[in-house]
């Protein structure tokens, strides 16, 4: 893998390392120190700052298939979590000066203030066409101002010799709430921004396994009065919220981790026959009290500008993901129905219980990053909590 020199640093002064040993050389950005990971990546070519909030990638190094990575800079606004996200970033190109009038400050600034470590001036093109070939790698990035002969590359191959595998992990304990809120913020607009809204057609009960702040604020836009809980609170507490709906959120993670504490929630509240709307992890814990099964795909699907056939209508959705586990198709149970499939590999990519008032979707309606294409389905959990 080539190494392109930026200009604006004199030498190499981080690495990138496998855990079979083979390291890379490139340019350190953000926080000096170490992080570690299992490496993925991304196609998307807008919304970085959204991406690398995400608490879904807790745990997880992004490399970026798009080589400008940090032209538009950061701010405040555009951001999914306050103090969650990626372990850790690899991008190709050295990071320029931010070119938007949003911008509030420089990436490598913002990736510092937040406790982030990455590594420029990687061939991500090869990265990640090796990912394909091979899978996930665990991977260490080590960034040290002074020079990359002072990093010990055998306490690194050490530590992620000892990382856990993400199947089996359990890791929305790190990123979920521990306190119900209420979210009172609605979507952004140009030149206004954010505003509060008082909505309370509906109250929506949020089980917090690691959400993005945008999903919140379209069931704000909707006219809903949104309570956020721990996805793990029971059944029972949830009721004495007296929702209207429940609303299960994306997070990271194996989901058959999860299911140990999310699933007879779950359960008890289908008996209840109150609406459910779950995205991505939600969507999978969904499948899973309902007696489906999940499995951890070898490469995963996050971007952008992944094709969704609507199987009813036949229309063809650009959906955002970021997900790395998936429904098994196979032996679904009866009460399912598909209703979207993957037109990249044919994996399920939404379903509905065919008696009861549930459904949900394996990608990211909320879009942020990514097209608005499927932002219909916060409309649809609206129409199916009127009855």
């Amino acid at each position: 893998m080539s190494s392109p020199k930026p200009s604006w640093i004199p030498k190499p002064n981080a690495i990138l390392l496998f855990e079979d040993g083979t390291e890379f050389e490139g340019y350190g950005i953000g926080a000096e120190g170490v992080t570690i990971g299992e490496l993925c990546f991304n196609t998307s070519m807008t919304g970085y700052q959204e991406i690398l909030t995400d608490p879904s990638y807790h745990g997880q190094i992004v490399t970026f298939t798009a080589p400008h990575i940090g032209n538009v800079g950061c701010n405040d606004d555009d951001k999914e979590s306050t103090s969650y996200g990626a372990a850790g970033l690899v991008i190709r190109e050295a990071i320029t000066e931010p070119s938007s009038w949003r911008a509030q400050s420089h990436l490598h600034h913002w990736l510092a203030q937040r406790d982030v470590t990455g590594i420029s001036g990687i061939d991500t093109r090869a990265l990640t066409i090796h990912m394909r070939q091979h899978g996930y790698p665990r991977v260490a990035i080590a960034y040290d101002a002074v020079g990359t002969h002072h990093i010990d590359r055998d306490a690194l191959v050490a530590a992620l010799s000892q990382l856990p595998s993400m199947k089996g992990a359990e890791l929305t304990q790190h990123v979920r709430c521990t306190h119900p809120y209420g979210w009172t913020q609605n979507r952004w607009t140009l030149g206004g921004g954010y505003h509060e809204s008082d909505a309370s057609l509906k109250h929506v009960v949020a089980l917090d396994f690691g959400a993005k702040h945008n999903i919140l604020r379209m069931l704000v836009h909707e006219g809903c009065r949104v309570t956020v809980v721990s996805g793990n609170m029971s059944a029972e507490s949830i009721m004495e919220l007296k929702p209207d709906g429940v609303f299960l959120s994306n997070g990271p993670g194996d989901p058959m981790a999860t299911a140990a504490f999310a699933v007879p929630t779950i359960k008890a509240l289908l008996e209840r026959n109150i609406p459910i709307f779950g995205i991505c992890l939600g969507h999978q814990l969904l499948a899973l009290a309902l007696g489906a099964r999940t499995d951890k795909m070898y490469q995963g699907h996050r971007g952008g500008n992944h094709p969704v056939q609507h199987i009813v209508s036949g229309a063809v959705e650009i959906t955002s993901q970021n997900h790395g586990f998936v429904v098994k198709s196979d032996d679904l149970p009866d009460t399912i129905e598909v209703t979207h499939i993957s037109l990249f590999d044919g994996t399920i990519e939404g379903f509905r219980h065919k008696t009861k008032p549930a459904f949900s979707v394996q990608y990211h309606p909320e879009s942020s990053p990514g097209p608005h294409d499927s932002r219909y389905l916060f409309e649809q959990f609206m129409r199916m909590m009127h009855g």
